[in-house]
């Protein structure tokens, strides 16, 4: 079955906003390519049929500037949905959580939850992770982890709680979030 068909699709009347922010010493440095952020893109593409205008940024694993970055995305680029990917283990250098806990107003825990367990299903060591998400003015953020099948597999989890999020904080106008019917074949509302 597709995971993507499994989720509702965001339809929206105007571009949804959205930052992406790749958190990783090696990637920053030119050391390998994000491939990750580049997934997330590709990803939301597949899952929103609004347009989408991204924001992205590829950064060291520093807390202040990441606490610098995601302030930005939220109170200067008013970006409704803001991704993180990297930072989210338990080594010395993986602030992402802290971070996002400096610069949120609400947490919301049940994200991080619900993601570690569609990640425990195929990798034990899923347990390690410290993914969360929260809420900053009217932007909801989340951390993601950093390989590309486990971006997909955790947004897949979780997307379903996104565009009702979106619109409980006014992110975004009220949406009409589509939900596939495979036995019918056709998208009705949810």
């Amino acid at each position: 079955m597709n995971a993507v068909l499994d989720s509702p699709l965001l339809v929206l009347s105007s571009p949804l906003r959205v930052g992406i922010v790749t958190i990783s010493d090696r990637a920053s440095n030119g050391i390998y390519a994000d491939i990750s952020g580049q997934e997330i893109q590709t990803f939301l593409r597949e899952l929103i049929l609004s347009p989408l205008e991204f924001s992205y940024i590829v950064i060291p694993d520093e807390q202040v500037l990441i606490e610098q970055t995601l302030t930005r995305y939220a109170d200067i680029e008013h970006c409704a949905l803001i991704l993180t990917t990297g930072g989210t283990g338990p080594a010395p250098r993986d602030v992402t959580p802290e971070a996002m806990h400096n610069i949120c107003t609400k947490t919301l825990p049940g994200f991080g939850e619900q993601m570690r367990s569609a990640s425990l299903r195929s990798v034990p060591t899923a347990i390690l992770s410290r993914q969360t998400a929260g809420i900053r003015g009217s932007s909801l953020l989340l951390n993601l982890p950093g390989k590309p099948r486990a971006i997909r597999e955790c947004l897949s989890a979780v997307f379903p709680a996104i565009p009702y999020c979106l619109e409980l904080i006014d992110a975004i106008p009220a949406v009409r979030a589509l939900q596939y019917a495979e036995s019918a074949g056709v998208w009705s509302p949810l």
